[in-house]
Parts: C-alpha cells; structure tokens; sequence
C-alpha cells in the first residue's frame, strides 16, 4: 500500500483579526482539497493560542461546504468535555453534511489544566473517555440509547440521526507511547504518533505488527510533522526559524501560566532542534523527500501528516510551500510502497 498524506493543523493564533484569520483557514483548506491531500485534521484545545478552533465541529462545518473530496476531523474531540448524546448527533451532522468524509479523532486529553478550567476532574478523564466512546458506539448502532455508568446514564433515548459511513464514521486516536500501539489496533483506531522519529518508529513498527496479525491492512498509522518547503533550503530555514517561535509560545503558553511545563516536557525553542529530532522537515523538495522517505523506511508507518502553517507564517507563504510539496513532494511519497 502507497503512503497516504495529509493535514494536521493546530490553528495557532497570530495577530490577524479572527474573522480573516478564519477566512485564510478556509481558503488553505480549499487549497489542500484542489491538491489532492487525503484529510485535514484539527487540534481541540482551550483557553490557550494554541487552539482557535475549541468547538471542532462548528469549524469543520465550514470545511465540508468548502471542500469536494478532502477527508477531515478533529485530532481529537476531547471526549470527558462532550455530552455523549450531543456529540453523536453532531457526528451525525458532519458525515452527512460531507457526504461521508468524516474521520473521528477522539482522545482523552493531555492537558490537565484545560480539564480542570472546563469543570472536569483530570483524573475522571479516562473513566469519562471509555463511557463517551461506548454511548457514541450504542448511539449508532441501534438507533436507541440505553446506558448505565457512572458519569452517564440515559434510558430509551432514540437516536435518528444516522451516519453515511456505516456503521460509523472511522475512529483516529494520538498515541503518545508504545504500548498504545497494540490498544489502538484491537480498537480499530487508526493512529496518529507526534514524537520524535526513534519513539515514533517504535510506536509505528509496533502499530504495523498488530495491525498484520489482527489482518486489519487498511488501519493508517501516522506520523505528524512540521514541514516548509522552500525553492532553496536556506529559503525554507529562514521562514521555519521566523515562525516555530511563535508557535512554541502558543503551545506553551497555558502551562507556563499556572507555572509548569507540558506532560511530555518543553519542547525545543529552535527549528533546528526539532529538525534534528524528526519532528520538523524543512528545505528544498529535494530535501524535504529525500527526510520524509528516511523517516518512512525507518518507521514503517503509511500516513505523513504535513502541519503547514504555524507561526506567523502567511497565508501566502504557506501557499507556496503547500505548491511546492504538492507538485515535487507528494507524488514521490504517494508511490512508496509500504511493507506489512
């Protein structure tokens, strides 16, 4: 099987009033579909930069109408913040507004702090997750809910909202850490690794494993990387040095607030840094496929999700960089064949 690409996108906010900065989203992600990418998936965060579109749904609304074939979702609806019932129906509501496009992050969230701001106990997050998940399961496989937990319970709740992909749309997960890997396959997830390239081999390589046992071939796999494309490698370095900062700051901004650092540590304030880790790929088409093809041999995995704009990065350099990548990039990662 060829690599699948596609969008990862935290939405960072810059200094451009919020109705234009939504507006050049928009206009990206039209750019994405004419390109050919296969998904576009959003963070969900709050209270922080990091994050401006904090109710996934209502962003991706827009983005079905403004798109023809992109796949897109969140990564991740952070499930112990959403009632059960109304995150079904509004699943429900972007699968058939896109005629089917819809993939299904869900996750338990890694930012402690933003449970605790939206009222819910951090260490509930898990308890909550797995009853979520079940309700929403229930939800689309009946047509009538009737659940009993311990945060949630609904008796003879009908559910007349169905979803195109049956029996639901396709459930994505980030996995943080190795021993997921396994969990996530046995689920059905498809998974989405962020870390640096030797942790995100293991993840991958072990993802991969399952996967052929549990003969699920067509589960993805990911990894997330930040990527600029330049006509020159110095071209690239300089708008990558310019806007990472930016970015750093948003995803730093909610922990150093209440005076502490992320779960998994402070990231790498230079490009550099993040460059030598696996985490950014910067530079020429030619260097930008000769480090992605590098990072998939070494990881086995067979999904790259490209995070284009961050930053202050403009709508127009960002532009650029997606053309390039399309035209140079993609078509050499589309055609590499991915062992089981």
């Amino acid at each position: 099987m060829g690599v699948r690409i596609g969008i990862f996108d935290h939405l960072d906010r810059g200094d451009t009033p919020l109705d234009d900065y939504y507006e050049a989203r928009l206009r990206l992600v039209e750019a994405y579909d004419r390109a050919g990418f296969y998904s576009y998936h959003i963070a969900e965060h709050h209270a922080t930069p990091l994050g401006m579109a904090p109710s996934p749904s209502i962003f991706l609304s827009a983005v079905a109408q403004r798109t023809k074939r992109l796949r897109f979702g969140p990564m991740v609806y952070l499930l112990p913040l959403y009632h059960p019932i109304r995150l079904a129906e509004e699943i429900a509501m972007l699968d058939n507004l896109s005629n089917g496009r819809l993939d299904v992050g869900i996750g338990r969230g890694i930012s402690p702090i933003e449970s605790t701001l939206y009222g819910r106990d951090p260490q509930e997050n898990e308890e909550r997750f797995n009853e979520v998940l079940d309700i929403i399961k229930i939800a689309f496989s009946g047509g009538r809910i009737d659940y009993d937990g311990k945060h949630y319970t609904f008796h003879n709740v009908s559910m007349l909202l169905g979803t195109v992909q049956q029996p639901h749309p396709p459930f994505w997960y980030g996995i943080s850490s190795p021993d997921s890997a396994e969990r996530c396959v046995a689920r059905d997830f498809n998974g989405v690794s962020l870390a640096a390239t030797p942790k995100a081999a293991t993840i991958a390589q072990r993802f991969r494993s399952a996967a052929h046992v549990a003969n699920k071939p067509d589960l993805l796999v990911g990894i997330g990387r930040f990527i600029v494309v330049g006509e020159t490698d110095a071209q690239a370095l300089a708008l990558a040095r310019r806007a990472y900062p930016i970015w750093h700051d948003s995803f730093h901004y909610l922990y150093h607030a209440h005076g502490r650092s992320p779960v998994h540590g402070d990231r790498p304030r230079d490009v550099e840094t993040m460059m030598e880790l696996g985490n950014a790929v910067v530079g020429s088409p030619a260097t930008v496929l000769a480090a992605l093809q590098a990072q998939l041999d070494l990881t086995q995995a067979n999904y790259v999700l490209g995070q284009f704009i961050f930053g202050d990065m403009t709508m127009e350099e960002s532009l650029r960089s997606i053309d390039l990548f399309a035209r140079e990039v993609m078509p050499q990662l589309d055609a590499v064949a991915i062992g089981a």
